[in-house]
């Protein structure tokens, strides 16, 4: 990414909703990528997700802590090999309640992450949009960005249709949304290929997304 006449703010995108762009430098890029190219790996790695109509996601995803199959969470891969999910490790729950103070600058010490949803977008692969909905807690979703650039949009809690906003996601990036935003609609309807820095070594997209089960 060229360099740019003045850095990118944060940005309140609705009430919860924070985007603070460049959260993550690049040494801790790259060290979330290596713990993600481990976590992809089989057992219990990187799988195709099939919905319940028959269909597939484009984006493929691998989980920490418990799996999530649609709509719900599981101790193995039900829908894959059937293996134990890979444990979800404490230093994403200290990532993933610094983020949220960060964003939103509300104490986390009522509530500890355990669940993590790790997606890979290919430069076809899109995510329709959807709601975090099979939680048992309201803590705030962290999402994480690695790699190419795509455009992220960010709905209302009551419909997929508008309004929502599109917003640039980078690598790097942070993304919250919590509180009267926790269940709205977002989705992923383009990825940029061929964006990712250099440096990451990485083709393609990777969102890392860290949730409180409440289970």
């Amino acid at each position: 990414m060229e360099a740019e006449l003045f850095p990118r703010a944060r940005t309140e995108v609705a009430p919860g909703a924070v985007h603070v762009p460049d959260w993550l430098d690049t040494v801790q890029q790259r060290e979330l990528l290596e713990a993600c190219r481990a976590w992809a790996r089989p057992p219990a790695g990187l799988r195709t997700v099939r919905t319940p109509g028959g269909g597939t996601m484009t984006a493929r995803q691998v989980c920490l802590g418990r799996h999530w199959y649609p709509y719900g969470y599981a101790r193995t891969v039900v829908d894959g090999d059937g293996a134990p999910v890979k444990p979800f490790p404490g230093w994403l729950d200290e990532l993933g309640r610094q983020a949220v103070t960060d964003a939103l600058g509300t104490p986390t010490h009522s509530y500890s992450y355990d669940i993590a949803l790790i997606n890979f977008y290919d430069a076809d692969a899109r995510m329709g949009m959807h709601r975090d909905s099979d939680e048992k807690a309201d803590a705030p979703v962290v999402s994480l960005s690695l790699g190419d650039t795509c455009v992220f949009r960010f709905g209302n809690t009551g419909t997929r249709a508008k309004p929502y906003t599109d917003v640039e996601l980078r690598s790097g990036d942070l993304f919250v949304f919590g509180g009267p935003s926790r269940l709205a609609y977002h989705g992923v309807p383009r990825v940029y290929a061929g964006t990712a820095p250099p440096e990451l070594g990485l083709s393609g997209r990777l969102n890392i997304t860290l949730r409180v089960s409440g289970l």
